[in-house]
């Protein structure tokens, strides 16, 4: 076993594998939730809450429905498996980022007006879109990551998505202010709305229902670059992975 086997000279299915893992994590960062986490109380100031109490307040909301729905996305991840949630998850965060970023810039463009409708639009789709994130893209992307690679892959796959996780953590963390002055807070969430499109249609194509498959027979559901792949149990018992 050697990093050849990883990226130099691997095999189609440990091909799909690290694209998935790198794919997922990608999109779970560069979809803005820590852009939304480290500066909720501007945010919530551009939304139009002027007072610190309430944005302090909504800041404390923005935790604690992270926390709660980290919860019930850890408990309910083998009743629906990885695929479905992440898929729901992601296309419920394109939906809010799509929504917040329409308000933030009718807000904007408002200057002077208080619209009672658009803030709290803001102000919901934030707690959506952090909700939504939580019950799939938060919790999933580990949990697929490090169940798909071969065993003797394993700690060199993870910690290649682990690594491109954190780049583009800071990355986001330390270009969102300006991203915000460039393209205005509503243009930004837009544009990870856009992201957050893309990665839908990438969970959609790329990546096969992992719930319910021994460790070690993981890699058989790869290597066909299609999600659509399945591995049934014949009435003799056999194993058998049919392609659609």
């Amino acid at each position: 076993m050697t990093d050849d086997d990883l990226l130099v000279r691997p095999t189609p299915a440990v091909r799909h594998i690290l694209i998935a893992c790198l794919g997922i994590h990608f999109s779970q960062q560069a979809s803005g939730i820590d852009a939304v986490v480290l500066y909720s109380p501007s945010i919530f100031q551009k939304a139009g809450l002027k007072s610190k109490n309430d944005q302090l307040l909504a800041t404390v909301a923005v935790g604690v429905v992270k926390t709660l729905f980290i919860v019930v996305g850890t408990c309910v991840v083998d009743r629906f498996g990885r695929r479905a949630l992440l898929l729901t998850s992601m296309g419920g965060m394109f939906l809010s980022l799509t929504a917040l970023g329409t308000s933030l810039t009718v807000i904007d463009r408002n200057p002077g007006q208080t619209l009672k409708w658009a803030i709290g639009l803001s102000v919901t789709t934030v707690m959506t879109f952090v909700a939504t994130f939580s019950i799939g893209a938060g919790p999933v992307t580990w949990v697929y990551c490090s169940e798909i690679f071969p065993v003797r892959l394993r700690a060199q796959g993870a910690s290649l998505g682990v690594m491109l996780n954190r780049l583009m953590s800071g990355i986001i963390g330390m270009t969102f202010l300006s991203l915000s002055k460039g393209l205005t807070i509503g243009g930004a969430f837009l544009l990870f709305a856009g992201v957050a499109a893309a990665a839908w249609v990438f969970f959609f194509t790329f990546l096969p229902e992992t719930r319910g498959m021994p460790l070690e027979e993981m890699e058989s559901l790869f290597g066909s670059y299609t999600a659509n792949k399945k591995k049934n149990v014949t009435e003799e018992g056999t194993e058998v992975v049919e392609e659609h």
